[in-house]
């Protein structure tokens, strides 16, 4: 470890954790310790009477109790599995320039090297110990993991930790922008390799293991009792290690920091300002672009790549941001990789696993799609399939196909069915009115003759009785959001009952959106990180009322313009599926739906359907 001043305080914040885990120690020895004592004094002779006798017999149990207790928390905190983070491995064979300028880097900061790479689906990088017994890699004839970790499954000297990298890095960075960004990360080598700082790290995630293996549920009453008494020692002393430990990471940090300022310092400050770029694309195009993929099924296989595509656009509309376009002259630090296209294809599929919980592995529910299938196979499905979801809940509350001598002589879903139903001259809904939930909540609102009438076909399934219109369990009433305060009567029906419908659609079992009860309660023993919690970081709330009826209003906009006016599906890599009318990006649909829903007024989005050569009393093909 280096003479930095960081460096000093981390190993002094590392003794005092290891003297609190001696302490620890102590007290449960303590008891045995007298009670040797008492047994030594009395067969010598020496420690004799009643209460002397009175005394062993006491202690002595006591102490056994206390020493095996104490080894059986001792035995939980080591056999626990500690946290491990979700990442691809990168291999040495896959990445050799990667491996090469990563030991450079260490050479030069005369640290350890990583003993290998691994990527994350995130904007950050880090070092994370992976020496604990459970992520042990298997044999070297099975393991196709990290290169030439066979060879060092059974050494016994301490073992450098893994670097792990976001992958949008390597994507949107140039080479010489990513070597200063890893550099104070690598740093952090020297300072993780020193004993103490070690040892002081081990002890505090094993007792953060063991807090978590405590408190999983379990059925059995005697293991929940034993694992209760270990989990309550473990967080006593984790609350005593807590201000040490925080301290010991800020140390290291700080250290790293000051070691690696000699190292491309001018050339880290640019970089810094790509990483906060690289942060507010990533965000987006996982908000915007990704979660409507992962919603259907499909999940695009190059996130990565459409992070470079993503920022490219924004430098283009945004003058502030024209500098960094001219930085893709330069060789991007993917080109350290051999098979880019490979890592990008599986840093894809972990980030959907994460931010929404899908499936392991591609299935038929559970489908890549590349960007230029983008918008047939998602956005036209997207908006087709909300298109029909509207019409299914105007059937089941007993709206009638639009009247009059334009509409078509079928019964097949139109927009003037919707903005008919939507254009309301009374007042405006607010949080407790009745009278908007009569049909919502009361009663289906099926007339005699509504069967025939659905435009969806005969095979259609009935609509939901009224117990199933009311919320689904664990959510409040839509009825009773005030998201929905200053919409109109028919606007705040509707929308409870989508977002009803959509309650229901969600609660069924799907392969492409497994529920968070899907996963078997029992982890896998082969894997290497718990699953049984997915998504493990939602990226967005659940939608509320207004915003589920605005976005299928705007889907079935979407479908008539398609389907009467030549517009086609497409994508914008900042604001995710958009409509194009003659290739050009529409930009100013929303504020007229919202001033349908909230107004009730139809006419400025009537004038702009009229404007495009819109017809919206022409049928409309559903998904």
């Amino acid at each position: 470890m280096g003479v930095e001043a960081g460096a000093q305080v981390a190993r002094a914040r590392a003794l005092a954790v290891l003297r609190i885990r001696s302490r620890a120690l102590a007290v449960a020895l303590l008891p045995a310790a007298v009670a040797v004592i008492l047994l030594a004094g009395g067969v010598g002779d020496r420690l004799e009477g009643p209460g002397w006798d009175a005394a062993r017999w006491v202690l002595t149990p006591f102490a056994v109790l206390v020493l095996l207790a104490a080894a059986g928390i001792a035995l939980v905190v080591a056999r626990a599995r500690p946290a491990m983070s979700p990442t691809v491995p990168v291999t040495e064979e896959a990445a050799p320039d990667l491996y090469r300028m990563v030991r450079d880097l260490a050479d030069r900061l005369d640290v350890p090297a990583p003993s290998a790479i691994a990527l994350t689906p995130d904007c950050d990088s880090w070092l994370e110990d992976r020496t604990h017994p459970a992520h042990a890699p298997p044999p070297v004839e099975e393991h196709r993991d990290i290169a030439g970790a066979g060879k060092q499954a059974h050494r016994r000297h301490p073992v450098a930790p893994v670097l792990v990298i976001g992958s949008p890095f390597l994507w949107w960075m140039r080479v010489g922008e990513l070597r200063a960004v890893l550099a104070p990360v690598i740093a952090g080598t020297g300072p993780s390799a020193h004993p103490d700082i070690a040892a002081a790290r081990r002890f505090v995630r094993g007792l953060d293991a063991a807090v978590a293996v405590a408190s999983e549920p379990r059925r059995d009453p005697v293991s929940r009792a034993v694992l209760a008494g270990a989990g309550w020692v473990a967080r006593l002393l984790l609350r005593s290690c807590r201000v040490h430990a925080a301290e010991l990471e800020r140390g290291v940090a700080a250290a790293a920091a000051e070691r690696a300022q000699a190292v491309d310092y001018g050339l880290r400050i640019v970089a810094q300002e790509q990483v906060g770029l690289a942060y507010a694309g990533w965000d987006r195009l996982l908000t915007r672009v990704a979660l409507p993929a992962w919603r259907m099924g499909r999940w695009p296989s190059r996130l990565d790549a459409g992070v470079v595509a993503a920022l490219t656009e924004l430098s283009r509309r945004d003058r502030l941001a024209e500098g960094f376009a001219s930085r893709l002259g330069e060789r991007p630090a993917c080109d350290l990789l051999e098979e880019p296209g490979t890592v990008d294809e599986a840093a894809s599929l972990l980030a959907a696993r994460l931010f929404h919980g899908g499936p392991a592995g591609p299935g038929p529910d559970w489908s890549p799609v590349d960007w230029s299938e983008y918008p047939d196979e998602v956005v036209d499905r997207k908006w087709r399939l909300d298109a029909a979801r509207l019409h299914r809940v105007l059937d089941a509350m007993g709206v009638r196909p639009t009247t009059g001598p334009t509409a078509p002589a079928t019964v097949a879903p139109t927009l003037s069915r919707v903005l008919d139903h939507l254009t309301d001259s009374g007042s405006a809904w607010t949080a407790g009115n009745t009278g908007a939930t009569g049909t919502a909540a009361g009663s289906t609102g099926l007339g005699p003759d509504t069967a025939g009438s659905t435009g969806l076909g005969p095979d259609m399934p009935d609509p939901a009785p009224p117990e199933a219109a009311g919320p689904a369990p664990g959510r409040r009433d839509p009825l009773d959001d005030e998201d929905l305060a200053g919409t109109t009567a028919p606007s705040a029906t509707l929308a409870a009952r989508l977002s009803a419908e959509l309650a229901r659609e969600e609660a069924a079992p799907s392969p492409a959106a497994p529920s968070p009860t899907s996963p078997s309660p029992t982890p896998d023993p082969s894997a290497l990180w718990d699953d049984r919690a997915l998504p493990l970081f939602p990226l967005q709330p659940p939608r509320t009322a207004r915003e589920l009826l605005a976005d299928h209003l705007t889907a079935m906009v979407c479908c008539a313009a398609m389907d009467t006016a030549g517009a086609s599906p497409g994508l914008d890599w900042l604001d995710g599926p958009t409509l194009l009318i003659d290739g050009e990006r529409t930009a100013d649909l929303a504020p007229k739906v919202l001033t349908l829903i909230e107004d009730g007024d139809a006419t400025p989005l009537r004038v702009w359907l009229s404007q495009l050569g819109i017809r919206p009393e022409k049928p409309v093909r559903l998904g």
